[in-house]
């Protein structure tokens, strides 16, 4: 890349995070976050293939993580490979397909998220419903149900139900006649469960 074109390149990375009132300061002058977005710039300048980030969003503010975020995701869009490498596990769930969970320096799951996710779901679902009697039909549920939490008022049952399989249609049958079903919604894992889970049975599995 010529010097000229490299320049211009600067420029138009300097405009698109908003920072080209920075252009003459020396990186010393800089607080942590404006120097996270000079070293992103330099690492994207040359538009390359592969990309390896640590801890990207380190030092930054919502609104500049968010900024950080929606590039690396127009880069991968435009077929940049990307290597990503984080303790935030919402920054995982944003941003990655496929995942490499490492504990004391051994890789302890990988695989494609959602297949992950797929995988560690429990069948547990949220349901809320509408009905004139709330603790009488919880104490009906309970008596064919397993029942995690609940929460009864005037009119509205709101309830966490692990289902066994193949007994989803049967519980809707049910409620159906009951109330008003208002949601019906099976509950994932989130990867920081996945990860603490994870851990905790490799732990369990070295005892």
């Amino acid at each position: 890349m010529s010097k000229s074109d490299a320049k211009q390149k600067l420029k138009y990375w300097f405009d698109r995070l908003e920072i080209g009132d920075w252009w003459d300061k020396k990186i010393q002058e800089l607080s942590k976050g404006m120097a996270q977005k000079i070293q992103f710039i330099v690492t994207v300048l040359h538009e390359p293939k592969l990309l390896i980030f640590d801890e990207p969003f380190s030092g930054f503010d919502p609104i500049n993580a968010n900024i950080i975020k929606d590039e690396i995701l127009n880069l991968k869009e435009n077929g940049t490979s990307i290597i990503f490498s984080t303790h935030r596990m919402e920054s995982v769930e944003e941003l990655c397909e496929y995942i490499a969970l490492i504990h004391r320096s051994e890789k302890i799951l990988d695989g494609k998220l959602s297949d992950i996710k797929q995988a560690y779901k429990k069948n547990i679902f949220k349901v809320a419903i509408d009905t004139t009697t709330p603790s009488g039909l919880l104490e009906q549920l309970k008596n064919s149900f397993t029942i995690l939490d609940s929460a009864t008022m005037k009119g509205q049952l709101d309830f966490s139900v692990q289902l066994q399989n193949g007994t989803s249609n049967k519980l809707l049958q049910f409620l159906g006649t009951q109330g008003i079903i208002k949601s019906f919604t099976e509950t994932i894992p989130s990867t920081n469960e996945i990860f603490i889970r994870t851990v905790e049975n490799k732990g369990v599995a070295h005892e």
